[in-house]
């Protein structure tokens, strides 16, 4: 039936802004945020997060399973998380290939895009007033002032990254913010977000294949600790956060969107295409190195592309690109809606 298919269709959707939102958040620079705005989904996603509160802790506890569902809105948040998940073990390590072999490429894309966001929300906002452009500024200048700060060194410390855990999922809540690059100003992007993550995909691959000898190596437990308590951490971030823009949304909305669009404006400069990488470096001029023999990022040296390069009209043409997926993204959006059912 047309209904049943329209149900699948959705859900499908959903799976797939999903797997868009955790592939946005494994990228330093990019917010899942964004990509939940332009899917004009922001909302809902935040108003559904916030039924997250003691009520449905009640009807857990009283083992109301269907109620709880439907209390959260569970098919939404479910679907939408099913695709985050596949997204850190399918399309983010796509990403981590494609930022290593065309890394120009992909910052071009995901700088385009964000242009992109920056121009569907302008469209829908109208309160031009001194306190919301006071508020768009500062804005900018604290998604300025983000990107120009350097990174710590590793921090394994448990209650350190339960802290991690609630930043890194700033951008998912807050479009604009970017939760990797968070963690790498933190110091633990490798950590959490790489390390960590192949350490439970090779764990669940051992144990598909009835390898256990896992348990006795010290580092993997080590590494399987340090995801738990992330993922408890970014757990309890969404909470938090959302409660806080779900009230701010409710209450201060325009002012809200204000900061957004200053925040996602002022990240354009982290996702800057033209830039090498700046690796720390010791009192002798030697690059510093982690302990698993990885150079440690300093920052970027961002400079303006050289006109006369090939590959510099190929960037802008990927810059085009991102501003056309954005584009796209709205247009499929509206045509849903004007769509009868």
């Amino acid at each position: 039936m047309p209904h049943n298919t329209r149900t699948i269709s959705d859900k499908l959707l959903l799976i797939i802004k999903g797997i868009a939102m955790g592939a946005a958040n494994k990228v330093p620079g990019v917010s899942g945020g964004v990509v939940a705005f332009v899917a004009g989904f922001y909302e809902e996603f935040i108003y559904s997060l916030q039924k997250m509160n003691g009520k449905a802790f009640k009807l857990l506890i009283n083992l109301r399973f269907s109620s709880f569902w439907r209390y959260i809105n569970g098919k939404f948040l479910g679907f939408l998380i099913l695709g985050m998940l596949i997204s850190y073990f399918s399309v983010s390590k796509l990403l981590d290939y494609l930022i290593i072999h065309y890394e120009l490429y992909v910052w071009s894309t995901f700088f385009g895009m964000i242009i992109g966001s920056i121009l569907y929300i302008l469209k829908d906002f109208n309160d031009w007033s001194v306190r919301n452009i006071t508020v768009l500024i500062l804005g900018i200048l604290a998604g300025v002032s983000i990107s120009l700060l350097n990174p710590a060194t590793e921090n394994d410390n448990l209650w350190f990254v339960f802290f991690c855990g609630i930043i890194s999922v700033s951008g998912m809540t807050l479009p604009g913010l970017s939760g990797s690059f968070i963690l790498i100003l933190l110091g633990n992007y490798v950590l959490l977000l790489v390390d960590s993550v192949n350490a439970l995909y090779d764990t669940i691959s051992n144990c598909i294949q009835g390898d256990y000898s896992f348990i006795d190596n010290p580092e993997r437990i080590r590494l399987l600790k340090v995801l738990v308590v992330f993922t408890l951490g970014s757990a309890s971030g969404l909470v938090i956060l959302s409660h806080a823009l779900g009230y701010l949304l409710k209450h201060y909305k325009n002012i809200t969107f204000a900061l957004i669009i200053g925040f996602i404006a002022g990240s354009l400069g982290v996702v800057w295409p033209w830039k090498t990488k700046v690796f720390k470096l010791d009192v002798l001029g030697n690059t510093l190195y982690d302990t698993k023999g990885n150079p440690i990022l300093d920052n970027y040296d961002r400079f303006f592309p050289d006109l006369s390069l090939g590959q510099t009209y190929i960037a802008i043409l990927y810059i085009i690109l991102g501003l056309g997926i954005v584009l796209g993204l709205e247009w499929y959006g509206k045509s849903r809606i004007k769509k009868p059912h």
